[in-house]
């Protein structure tokens, strides 16, 4: 059997060609941008891992469907997503393009994993205190873009951090720049 990685990737806005200035972006288009994505997870990640995306996978996706789709076949992984803002559709719902993509489980709102022994909360958005949190529980999160630290065991895991910069990253990667409170 073949070891299987977990990695942690948030807000990578394929097909969101605003998002290159807004943040700003070092890409000089959207094409590029999304390019550069593919190339990086593929280089880090197996057929056989997995990749939580927490939230913010894809924009214009109505629009742009037949892309997306063609981009998420093309990422390596079994893929799970933890739903974000931009992935609803207008009331609230996962967008259609989203919801007919072959995620490895239903996309939540919130998900609970285990990797390397550690308990890990896992959301689109970044939560005060989280679920066994006083037991030593980490949480990942995105949205932020950057603009928000972490507290104590919780951080951002989006693309926009330097120390992930567009590429997902395991739970050591992320653990390893984190500021942990002393013993409990």
């Amino acid at each position: 059997m073949t070891f299987v990685n977990k990695y942690y990737i948030s807000d990578t806005h394929l097909g969101h060609e605003r998002m290159l200035s807004m943040q700003p972006r070092p890409f000089g288009s959207i094409d590029e941008h999304d390019e550069y994505i593919v190339t990086a997870w593929n280089s880090v990640v197996g057929d056989g891992d997995m990749v939580y995306h927490l939230g913010d996978f894809a924009f214009s996706l109505s629009r742009d469907a037949e892309r997306i789709r063609g981009i998420f076949a093309r990422l390596k992984g079994h893929k799970y997503l933890v739903i974000g803002n931009h992935d609803t559709d207008k009331r609230g719902c996962l967008h259609p393009t989203l919801a007919s993509l072959e995620w490895a489980s239903r996309p939540e709102h919130a998900m609970r994993t285990e990797d390397g022994g550690h308990d890990l909360w896992l959301s689109h958005y970044a939560a005060r205190s989280w679920p066994s949190q006083h037991y030593g529980a980490y949480h990942f999160y995105g949205h932020s873009h950057g603009k928000l630290p972490g507290v104590g065991r919780s951080r951002d895991v989006g693309v926009d951090m330097p120390d992930v910069f567009f590429q997902p990253r395991t739970f050591a990667e992320l653990a390893a720049k984190m500021e942990l409170p002393d013993a409990e």
